[in-house]
């Protein structure tokens, strides 16, 4: 199966998810002609543009004839499950509608079979949804990622009249979503956008490390000076995606806790997924000695455990940095060792072992269960191994 990672710098719409999908390799005539199973009254354009001079391919959807009617939810599932798309494509798409739907309902105080949607539920937005849908299919897409989002700020006019950005919809659908604003004081993110990587995507973290084969360039409608208008989309192998690689350094000097419990603190922070943690001693201001907790840990590890910090010592402020990492391949073998089982842990770079260690706490319990020094029965486990070849 493949990921793709949408790098959202300049806001995402729907247009533009189409386009950069599009973008990976998929033929616009096949992608029309299946559009045209909706049966839309619309008159799709695909081709190239410019975006502060960068290339991106534009989706254009005209409406032929009147503009959409607002559609209620049944309206909308009616339309998509009676069109000719595989099972899987029409319920990633209802999904996306139904995260709409629920976010105008929460944002207009409305029972949600009443909602009814104006621009994201007109023709050229069932485009954006069920094609976005179908792509994904298509280009079997296993995963999606995203970055932060860049809403941008200022005010955008809707069919409610002048709204602040991020609009109530996108602000409703884009909880527990990492956003921020910046270099444009116009809306980047619209409902339709906000409601596919809401729906969609398992994971939005800073760019990570990645492996891909292919970079697809979405462009949005505008052409904003200095910001390129264009949505990335960056497509591999899953096994070339590795989230866990991205690592940081999260930090607290704490200088009013009892060493016990702070001791204790460790070993919950290696239970809740820290890659390492320990303390140093160290002197602050007004030469009070204290102690600097350290953890290292994963970027989707890192609200869990600062909670923990603030819960479980008393510190009232943390530090946390990207670092740069890198550790060689590990696997655990097993050998015996007066007839009970060890842990061997070996370090490969390259296929080539480079480290060899016996599991400390299995030796530990070893030496104690049969009275010997602990020295002995790492030597025992060593030599074991070697003889195994």
């Amino acid at each position: 199966m493949k990921y793709v990672y949408f790098e959202a710098k300049s806001g995402l719409s729907g247009d533009m998810i189409l386009g950069a999908l599009l973008d990976l390799g998929i033929s616009p005539g096949r992608f029309k002609a299946k559009m045209a199973k909706l049966g839309l009254p619309v008159r799709i354009r695909i081709g190239d543009t410019e975006r502060s001079h960068f290339r991106g391919l534009k989706v254009d959807v005209g409406i032929r004839g009147t503009a959409s009617p607002a559609r209620h939810w049944n309206d909308i599932a009616a339309l998509v499950r009676k069109a000719d798309f595989a099972p899987a494509v029409k319920d990633r798409a209802l999904a996306v509608f139904k995260t709409l739907f629920e976010a105008e309902a929460k944002v207009h105080g409305c029972p949600f079979e009443k909602t009814h949607l104006h621009e994201a539920g007109a023709d050229d937005a069932l485009i954006d949804v069920v094609g976005c849908a179908w792509l994904i299919e298509e280009l079997k897409i296993g995963a999606v990622y995203a970055s932060p989002l860049n809403v941008g700020e200022g005010w955008v006019k809707t069919s409610h009249g002048v709204l602040p950005v991020p609009p109530p919809a996108v602000a409703e659908i884009l909880k527990g979503v990492p956003v921020y604003s910046a270099h444009a004081r116009e809306e980047l993110v619209t409902p339709t956008g906000a409601a596919i990587v809401k729906t969609l995507v398992s994971r939005f973290l800073p760019f990570p490390e990645l492996v891909y084969d292919r970079i697809g360039y979405g462009a949005g409608g505008r052409d904003t000076p200095g910001l390129p208008n264009i949505l990335r989309a960056f497509y591999g192998d899953e096994a070339g995606f590795a989230p866990e690689k991205q690592v940081h350094v999260i930090e607290a000097t704490i200088d009013d806790s009892n060493p016990q419990v702070l001791a204790a603190f460790l070993e919950t922070a290696l239970e809740l997924g820290a890659i390492d943690v320990y303390l140093t001693p160290i002197v602050m201001k007004k030469n009070r000695l204290a102690t600097k907790l350290t953890l290292l840990a994963a970027a989707d590890k890192m609200d869990a455990l600062v909670a923990a910090v603030f819960r479980e010592t008393s510190s009232i402020g943390v530090r946390y940095f990207p670092v740069g990492r890198r550790a060689l391949e590990r696997t655990v073998t097993k050998v015996r060792v007066l007839g009970e089982p060890v842990g061997i842990k070996v370090a490969t770079s390259g296929g080539e072992r480079v480290n060899v260690q016996p599991e400390f706490a299995d030796c530990l319990a070893l030496a104690r269960k049969k009275k010997l020094p602990v020295k002995d029965v790492l030597r025992r486990a060593l030599a074991e191994y070697s003889k195994q070849g």
